[in-house]
C-alpha cells in the first residue's frame, strides 16, 4: 500500500508498504483523510514521531474481529491504550502512560491506504453524514472536549485565539452554548467564515481596546507561543484559559499574575467522538466551507505544503 511518511526528518511518499495487519485490531481502508496543525508541527519535529502521520479519517472496515463491523463507513478515536492500568480500567486509554496515539505517538497514522485500530476504537458515521464533514469527527471532538472540562453559560464573555481550522471549530462548538463570543484572528477571508454564522470576530491589531474589559473564558487555539501571553491579557480574574495549541518548545509566563488573579489555566486535547458525530449529524454545525482543497495520497506531500500556507484552512487526502 501507499503511505506518507515522516522518518530521518524527511517526509516521503512510499508505495510498497504492507498493509498493517495488527492481531486483534480492525483493518480500516481509508476512504478520506485530513491535514491539521499537529500533522504539520510533526514534520517540524513536534512529538519526536517516526512513521505514518495523519489522525483524521473516515473510511470502511475492511476486517475486524467484531464481524458486524465489516463494511461500516467508520470514524476512530485516536488514543490505543494498554487495556491494564487504572485509566484504562475505567474506560478513558486518552492518558494512559503506555497509549499509542495514531499518527502521533508509536503508530502508524491515516495518511495512507489502509490503517490499523481496535474495533472499541471505531465509530459508525451516521447515514446523513458525508465524508467530507465525518473526516473533521476527530478535531470536533477536540472542540467538543471543552465543555467536558468547563462549564460555558449564557451570556459569558468568552473569546476563542486563532482563526485556523481548529479555532473555527471551537467557535462553532461554543456558539451552540448561547455565550457572547469573540474569534479573534489574523486573516479576515478566515475571520469572514465564523462571521457569516452571526458570530463577532475581532483582529489581532484590536487586541488593546479589548484588553481594557476583560474575559470570563480564553481559549488560545493560535498554534503560536503567543497565544497563550495574549490570553492571559485578557482573562479576567478568576476566569479561566483553555490552552489548546501544541507546538515544539515552552512558553513563558508571569506565574504571579496567574496566581494573584487566580486564573483557571486548562490543558485540553482530545475528546470524545460521539457528541461531535451528533453535531454533524443533526446539521447544527456546518464544516465543508472550511476545506480549502482536495489531493490524492500521491500527492501528498504537495497537500502539506499547501496546508502550511497562511491561507489554507482544512486540506483532504484522498487514497
Amino acid at each position: 500500500m501507499k503511505a506518507l511518511r515522516f522518518e530521518q526528518n524527511r517526509l516521503a511518499l512510499v508505495e510498497d508498504l504492507p498493509i498493517p495487519r495488527i492481531k486483534g485490531e480492525a483493518v480500516v481502508r481509508v476512504a478520506l483523510a485530513g491535514i491539521c496543525n499537529t500533522d504539520l508541527e510533526i514534520v517540524r519535529g513536534y512529538a519526536g514521531f517516526s512513521g505514518t502521520i495523519g489522525h483524521e479519517f473516515v473510511g470502511i472496515v475492511e476486517s475486524s474481529p467484531d464481524h458486524s463491523q465489516i463494511g461500516c463507513r467508520v470514524v476512530g478515536e485516536i488514543n490505543v491504550g494498554c487495556g491494564e492500568c487504572s485509566l484504562c480500567r475505567f474506560g478513558d486509554p486518552r492518558h494512559c502512560p503506555n497509549r499509542t496515539v495514531l499518527g502521533i505517538q508509536n503508530r502508524d497514522g491515516a495518511f495512507a491506504e489502509y490503517l490499523s485500530l481496535p474495533p472499541d476504537n471505531l465509530l459508525v458515521v451516521p447515514d446523513t453524514v458525508s465524508n467530507r464533514q465525518a473526516v473533521f469527527a476527530e478535531p470536533l471532538a477536540a472542540a467538543c472536549e471543552i465543555l467536558e472540562q468547563v462549564k460555558i453559560q449564557p451570556g459569558q464573555r468568552v473569546i476563542v485565539i486563532g482563526d485556523g481550522k481548529l479555532g473555527q471549530l471551537i467557535a462553532r462548538v461554543l456558539a451552540t452554548t448561547g455565550c457572547e463570543l469573540t474569534m479573534l484572528g489574523k486573516h479576515p477571508e478566515k475571520m469572514k467564515l465564523t462571521a457569516d454564522l452571526g458570530i463577532q470576530c475581532s483582529e489581532l491589531a484590536a487586541v488593546n481596546t479589548l484588553a481594557r474589559s476583560r474575559y470570563d473564558i480564553i481559549v488560545e487555539a493560535s498554534g503560536s507561543p503567543d497565544g497563550l501571553r495574549l490570553a492571559l491579557n485578557l482573562v479576567q480574574p478568576r476566569g479561566c484559559v483553555v490552552m489548546k495549541s501544541t507546538f515544539p518548545g515552552s512558553v513563558a509566563i508571569d506565574s504571579s499574575r496567574v496566581v494573584v488573579d487566580e486564573i483557571t489555566l486548562i490543558g485540553s486535547r482530545c475528546g470524545r467522538f460521539a457528541p461531535a458525530l451528533e453535531l454533524l449529524a443533526s446539521g447544527k454545525i456546518e464544516v465543508e466551507r472550511l476545506i480549502t482543497s482536495e489531493y490524492s495520497l500521491s500527492e501528498g506531500i504537495a497537500a502539506v505544503e499547501q496546508a502550511q500556507k497562511a491561507n489554507s484552512l482544512k486540506v483532504l487526502l484522498s487514497p
